[in-house]
């Protein structure tokens, strides 16, 4: 098997993003940890998973990473750029260029057709004009299979069609990282693959770095790296899985 740590060219890619020691705690009714001292960094271009059972804190995890929940102790760093005590306007717009998100529910507007819903974050982004990201649009909807119903109503679409508009949703502005909570979660198996040949295909054609947390073990080992949690804590990395 190859070793998936290489880039194209055969060399170590960059650290993309790191978190050291954080520590979460939630104070209603009582004060609980429910992170414990994480520390990991993750590689460009790497499709990683965060699994373990629920209440384990992986979602939790994922909105402090995503820059959406900044009431943690501990330091995060994403691009070289440490994102800690960041303003929450200066977090807005860094997330609008560098990262993109997946939910377990697609959230697209019901009455936009999917081309509108896919041009939101282009358009809120204003680095390209509204015929660019237009065609930018179509560009990611092509990537996803879905152009050929650009012009629907998201509402006319299937849960899974509709899941797939979200992924080119999260893709119009190129981000860094693409963020997924569940992303399989409300899909049958056969959607479910294709959402994970979407993401694998991004990750290691795009060099774009894919964090999912996730209960769909098949997805999850399809990946290159899983990080297990328990309590709070990361028991295992991953790194004993690759070769």
């Amino acid at each position: 098997m190859e070793n998936r740590n290489l880039d194209k060219s055969g060399s170590e890619p960059p650290t993309i993003l790191k978190a050291s020691h954080v520590n979460k705690f939630f104070l209603e009714p009582v004060k609980f940890q429910v992170l414990k001292d994480i520390s990991f960094a993750v590689k460009k271009g790497e499709f990683l998973s965060i699994v373990g059972k629920s209440g384990c804190g992986k979602s939790t995890l994922l909105y402090i990473l995503s820059t959406m929940d900044t009431a943690y102790e501990g330091t995060l760093e994403m691009n070289g750029r440490s994102l800690t005590g960041l303003s929450q306007n200066e977090l807005a717009a860094f997330r609008n260029e560098h990262m993109g998100f997946v939910f377990q529910f697609h959230f697209l507007l019901p009455e936009f057709t999917a081309l509108q819903n896919v041009m939101l974050p282009g358009l809120k982004l204003g680095k390209y004009s509204a015929k660019q990201v237009e065609e930018r649009a179509y560009e990611k909807l092509r990537m996803v299979d879905m152009h050929e119903h650009a012009l629907k109503p998201s509402m006319k679409l299937s849960g899974g069609q509709q899941q797939r508009v979200a992924i080119a949703r999260a893709l119009i502005n190129d981000p860094t990282i693409v963020m997924g909570d569940e992303p399989t979660g409300n899909l049958d198996k056969t959607n479910s693959d294709m959402v994970f040949d979407i993401f694998r295909d991004i990750s290691h054609n795009n060099g774009q770095t894919i964090i999912t947390v996730t209960h769909d073990q098949d997805f999850a080992a399809g990946g290159d790296r899983i990080i297990e949690m328990s309590d709070g804590h990361i028991i295992s990395h991953g790194y004993e899985n690759q070769v």
